[in-house]
């Protein structure tokens, strides 16, 4: 279906983009209003209803668009942005983060900026990102936030973006992180006909895998009595101290583990003496810092994850796994509330709490409930043999998705389609040194996937590197990068290679400059 819409609208869509302009912007505000009282109750597998439309102006960077806000059956919500007078002809979904329940519609600003209809959703439920009881027992929220409302909200957002411009989409793309990035492999999995191209960014490839992972940190840093042991004033000095031993395996001090793998660091070394200090640890703080790189275990030593946070993620610990003032981190709420309300079948409910996680047993219940959440498959035949393109990226320095599970992922996968070369013939991993969750941390953030899978949906063009920037002011998790990025906010930038490649600068010329960087394969 999807090679059929994209070879039908080659030729009408060049068609009605040719005479858009004649139509003009009142003519689509009429066809907004009109939504409203369109039926489309009969979408298959996707029965959706308008709740409401309007037309908001140009402003700022962003054109002139028809709101469109409504739900698939039985409760997903749905808002979708279908530009007047500047439509590309194709189509973007966005992804959510964390527990979703909200509509993260500024994720669909960039791809609105571009010309594209644009469409976002909860995912099926109503609550914060950090919050999970809307799940507790309720197995329909369950399958839709694993695997339903992705599909059904790209089904119905292609027939209201056909309704309005008279033309179906003649491409269809999909982006998000984290969760957003797990929506992306889940249908390149699920359904492989739904988008032309994916752009999976820290994807939580094994929801239950990661939050034991995450669950397995917050229990380690607790004492007997609940109380944290390494304190968040320790952080910054470790983070220094692995810094130090580890940032000039590149060839380059800069501030940046290239690849953390690589770093060779023993807790120990930053164990005190007789006398203690402020800069060094107590037997117990060096037990959790190494069980934090560990990542879980059973008692016994059997590794139940692919790994722990990695070194010189150290500073993003601070309120993650680490609060400043001793009380519960915010990963102590979020994570605690997935086996609270969704890991366990039944859900034990809100007096669980970290420490009732038995790691030589709980593990071995989760798979009823990662059957509904799992993006790990990796047999990509069906995405590859439809045409579809997947692109991957993760930060090297996040303490959310810890990177080992999607190099792992990204491994098997290249050994179940054929090897490296068939596999990037179609998907492609991208590890950006420094980069912490999604966004921010000292390396490069700032990458314009879009552009890249535009040249290798629509041109044949693969990504053979990618442009990192690191901006003088970064955005937080949720805010998008305005493309082109202006010269004079960039403070350095770095070329990004196709994973297992690696950049190295040259040994000469500004080193700020990607231009005077390298790849080198292993």
């Amino acid at each position: 279906m999807k090679r059929f819409l994209s070879t039908t609208c080659s030729v009408f869509c060049v068609f009605w983009l040719s005479i858009s302009s004649s139509m003009g912007q009142a003519t689509l505000e009429a066809r907004c209003g009109g939504l409203a009282q369109t039926d489309f109750s009969r979408i298959t597998d996707a029965a959706t209803h308008i709740n409401r439309t309007s037309v908001v102006a140009s402003g700022g960077t962003l054109p002139a668009f028809c709101k469109v806000e409504g739900y698939v059956f039985p409760s997903v919500g749905i808002e979708i942005r279908l530009p007047l007078g500047n439509w590309n002809g194709k189509f973007f979904e966005t992804g959510c983060g964390g527990y979703c329940g909200g509509i993260f519609a500024a994720s669909c600003d960039e791809p609105l900026r571009r010309g594209y209809a644009c469409i976002a959703s909860d995912m099926g439920h109503k609550s914060t990102a950090l919050d999970a009881k809307w799940a507790y027992n309720d197995l329909q929220a369950e399958i839709d936030f694993g695997f339903r409302s992705t599909h059904v909200v790209a089904v119905a957002g292609k027939v209201i973006t056909e309704e309005f411009y008279g033309v179906p989409p003649s491409r269809a793309y999909l982006s998000g992180c984290s969760t957003g990035g797990r929506q992306g492999m889940v249908e390149a999995q699920l359904f492989p006909h739904d988008f032309d191209g994916i752009i999976a960014g820290a994807p939580v490839i094994n929801e239950t895998g990661a939050g034991l992972q995450l669950i397995w940190t917050i229990a380690a840093n607790l004492d007997e009595d609940g109380g944290q042991i390494l304190p968040a004033s320790k952080v910054p000095f470790i983070h220094k101290t692995v810094v130090a031993r580890c940032d000039k395996d590149d060839g380059l001090e800069d501030g940046i583990i290239d690849d953390p793998r690589n770093c060779r660091f023993d807790p120990a070394e930053l164990q005190c003496g007789f006398l203690g200090g402020d800069d060094c640890l107590s037997k117990a703080q060096v037990e959790v810092v190494r069980k934090i790189y560990s990542g879980p275990h059973t008692s016994a030593g059997e590794k139940l994850y692919t790994g722990g946070a990695l070194p010189g993620s150290e500073l993003t610990w601070i309120d993650a796994y680490i609060s400043r003032d001793g009380k519960p981190s915010v990963y102590n709420h979020f994570i605690s509330d997935l086996f609270r309300y969704m890991g366990f079948m039944p859900d034990p409910g809100p007096n669980w709490s970290a420490k009732d996680f038995d790691f030589d047993e709980d593990y071995k219940r989760l798979g009823l409930m990662e059957a509904i959440y799992t993006g790990s498959n990796p047999d990509l035949r069906r995405f590859r043999d439809s045409g579809g393109k997947a692109l991957i990226y993760h930060g090297w320095n996040d303490q959310s998705v810890v990177p080992l599970n999607t190099i792992d992922y990204y491994e098997l996968t290249t050994q179940t389609m054929g090897g490296l070369e068939s596999t990037q013939d179609f998907f492609r991993l991208f590890m950006i040194p420094g980069m912490e969750h999604c966004v921010g941390g000292p390396g490069t953030d700032a990458i314009d996937y879009i552009t890249a899978m535009e040249n290798w949906v629509e041109n044949g063009e693969p990504p053979e590197l990618m442009i990192g920037a690191h901006l003088k002011t970064q955005k937080s998790l949720g805010q998008d990068y305005l493309f082109p990025l202006a010269k004079g906010d960039i403070e350095f930038t770095r070329p990004i290679y196709p994973y297992p490649a690696v950049a190295r600068y040259r040994g000469e010329g500004e080193v700020n400059d990607a231009r005077n960087w390298q790849r080198k394969d292993p």
